[in-house]
């Protein structure tokens, strides 16, 4: 089973859309194993959007993520980057298809509603760091044998 982490933007909790779109990972069928509200720093956000320090709208991008505390999420299910990835839709939500969560719910690049990791190892760094290993929870999840057939898992 694999891990993947996912930040409810500030466009998510002003907009009320937290519930929305935490139920639809969970329809999906991935497990809900960590989930906490947060403030980001510029130091995380250094950290996080590092890759993007160079760009010209990284200052909006640190701005956009302090107007309000934002909600990370671990979840876990079988090729759960991928899955959350397709889920998320293409970064600009004027762009999005329709029925995935930025294709619903967004209509910006920046305030596109979440952030998902973007490969196996990326959501194994981001997870350490959101969360500490006693913020991750593995437990039974008792609808398993109806997600999955007995030979995906």
């Amino acid at each position: 089973m694999q891990k993947t982490l996912v930040i409810l933007k500030p466009s998510a909790i002003q907009r009320g859309l937290v519930g929305e779109v935490i139920s639809r990972f969970e329809k999906k069928g991935l497990q809900l194993i960590g989930m906490k509200m947060i403030y980001l720093t510029d130091e995380i956000l250094e950290e996080h959007y590092a890759h993007l320090k160079d760009k010209p709208f990284f200052q909006r991008i640190k701005e956009s993520m302090k107007v309000s505390p934002v909600i990370v999420l671990a979840l876990k299910g079988v090729d759960a980057v991928e899955v959350v990835r397709k889920m998320a839709g293409i970064t600009n939500g004027r762009e999005a298809q329709p029925g995935t969560i930025r294709g619903d719910y967004s209509m910006s690049v920046q305030e596109n509603i979440v952030h998902a990791s973007d490969s196996p190892e990326t959501a194994q760094t981001e997870l350490e760091r959101f969360f500490s290993t006693t913020e991750l929870f593995n437990y039974p999840q008792l609808m398993h044998p109806n997600i999955y057939a007995n030979d995906e898992c």
